[in-house]
């Protein structure tokens, strides 16, 4: 007799311990979980290959928790060839971090930007079978070390999230993918608040910034707002008070984060060559297992 299945686990589930069978997978920013025994993964029937920039921000803010697009300068598709036509079943993209000491500090011996990189989107679809993410994650991995690149960072967010009127919409990660795949764990990045969003996403610092200052990207962090009911940026307005007023209108909430965990990828073709990479923190266990308890969000009335 063939062994009993074991019960999908609830949908508002929070992340399961590294050692569970269960994958989490997402539709339209809608999570979900697979038994790596659920149909199965074969290899024949998926390929991996560079995609571009616009299907890559098309099917990361329709189906990513976060429903926003970094600043990407790898980006990865895995393809479902089974029928014989290409589908889009999930997207890797990897990229800048807002500091260069966030690739800098755990990786020291590589230049920022070129030979390491930040995981900033790994999104597969609600279709794909258990197992999928190692795989993509592996042929990825391939993909960036013919590049040059030789170091991945990548953050796991165990902060549960929820929108103002409770639902939630993200249930704290733990990284289970990278404990998975023997990634580095280096501990937490800095604690900080976050501006919560009605909609449960995340208004990010750099957001705020490029608003203030008005660099390149500010119309798509202000857009943003707007959609969710805050006025106009008039022309002549002074941005730093227009945020603030923007931020309290939509109802923004701060949110006290201990910190994303932090994971690392030394790459090469063999396993020294992988060592011979420094690590610039040290290598912690056991690897985090449960996400962060849900914090208190409050309104955001400070200055933003």
């Amino acid at each position: 007799m063939s062994p009993v299945q074991e019960t999908l686990p609830f949908e508002d589930l929070r992340e399961i311990p590294t050692a569970s069978p269960w994958c989490q997978r997402w539709r339209e920013r809608t999570h979900s979980w697979r038994h790596i025994r659920d149909g199965g993964f074969d290899a024949r029937h998926y390929e991996v290959a560079p995609l571009d920039e616009a299907q890559a921000e098309k099917f990361v803010i329709t189906h990513h928790y976060s429903g926003s697009y970094p600043a990407a300068t790898q980006r990865l598709a895995l393809y479902e060839t089974s029928t014989g036509e290409r589908r889009l079943s999930g997207v890797a993209v990897f990229g800048v971090p807002v500091s260069e000491a966030v690739l800098t500090k755990p990786l020291p011996q590589l230049r920022p930007y070129t030979e390491s990189l930040v995981c900033l989107r790994f999104v597969l679809l609600d279709e794909c079978p258990g197992n999928s993410e190692s795989w993509f994650l592996a042929r990825c991995f391939d993909a960036l070390l013919a590049a040059g690149v030789r170091g991945v960072v990548s953050f796991a967010d165990p902060v549960p999230r929820r929108t103002a009127s409770g639902a939630l919409v993200m249930p704290g990660h733990v990284g289970t993918i990278y404990a998975a795949t023997n990634a580095v764990y280096a501990g937490r990045a800095t604690a900080r608040t976050v501006k919560l969003l009605p909609d449960g996403t995340v208004f990010h610092d750099r957001a705020a910034q490029k608003i203030r200052r008005q660099e390149q990207g500010c119309e798509y962090a202000a857009a943003q707002l707007t959609a969710l009911g805050a006025p106009r940026l008039r022309p002549g307005s002074d941005p730093a008070l227009w945020l603030r007023e923007a931020l309290t209108a939509v109802g923004a909430r701060n949110l006290r984060h201990r910190g994303a965990h932090r994971y690392v990828f030394r790459l090469g073709r063999t396993r020294r060559e992988r060592e011979e990479i420094e690590l610039g923190l040290p290598a912690l266990r056991p690897y985090p297992k449960q996400p962060d308890a849900e914090p208190t969000a409050t309104w955001a009335k400070s200055p933003a």
